[in-house]
């Protein structure tokens, strides 16, 4: 059993964005996959509520913050959507439960600076140090060609952690999460370019 928690203390960064879709890939595969979601809202297991019935199953798996439990017996992935703000219990629950960390994150100052502390926290972590658990980045609503992306690259070298790929700002991904759908929901002609970015990250998943 594979554990990705999706996490960024920034809010609006596409966090229930990658969480949904790692859970459809997963899905898609016919491998036995939940969504948990820490956050308050509940936004991710909302959106498990208009997941329309037929397609590829994602369970919802409620985790107790009071008494947090071991996942379910024979879960072959988890994905973990945490809110804005994680800190605290909540951060320390997702951190215990993880093997992998990917955190989204869009290439402006601000959004980086947001999150300098969180990532610089994350990389002195002894799991982290040690390789318990893999931590890797996602520009989001970025172009990889622009300078923007650049300054992404900068930022995370002096952490020591790989930019696993980039996501566009399309409307795919609003229109999809509409209806309940995800990448891997629909005819892949259609969200062709979309599938190409995710192949590296893809890659990074399924890697040793």
């Amino acid at each position: 059993m594979a554990v990705i928690v999706v996490a960024n203390p920034k809010g609006g960064v596409g966090k229930s964005t990658l969480s949904t879709n790692l859970a459809g890939l997963y899905a898609s595969r016919g491998e036995w996959v939940a969504l948990a979601d820490l956050d308050r809202q509940q936004s991710a297991h909302d959106w498990l509520d208009i997941r329309p019935a037929g397609l590829p199953p994602i369970e919802s798996w409620k985790i107790d913050l009071e008494q947090p439990q071991k996942p379910p017996k024979g879960l072959e992935q988890i994905v973990i959507d945490t809110p804005a703000g994680i800190h605290g219990n909540r951060l320390d629950i997702a951190l215990n439960l993880a093997e992998r960390v990917i955190v989204p994150l869009q290439p402006s100052i601000f959004d980086i600076l947001a999150t300098r502390d969180f990532l610089a926290r994350l990389a002195k972590e002894k799991v982290v140090r040690k390789g318990g658990i893999k931590i890797g980045i996602v520009g989001m609503r970025v172009d990889a060609r622009t300078k923007s992306a650049d300054q992404l690259h900068r930022f995370v070298e002096g952490l020591g952690l790989p930019v696993l790929g980039y996501v566009r700002d399309t409307q795919n991904y609003v229109q999809l999460a509409a209806q309940g759908l995800t990448l891997w929901d629909v005819t892949a002609s259609r969200v062709a370019k979309d599938l190409e970015q995710w192949e590296p990250i893809i890659a990074w998943l399924d890697g040793a």
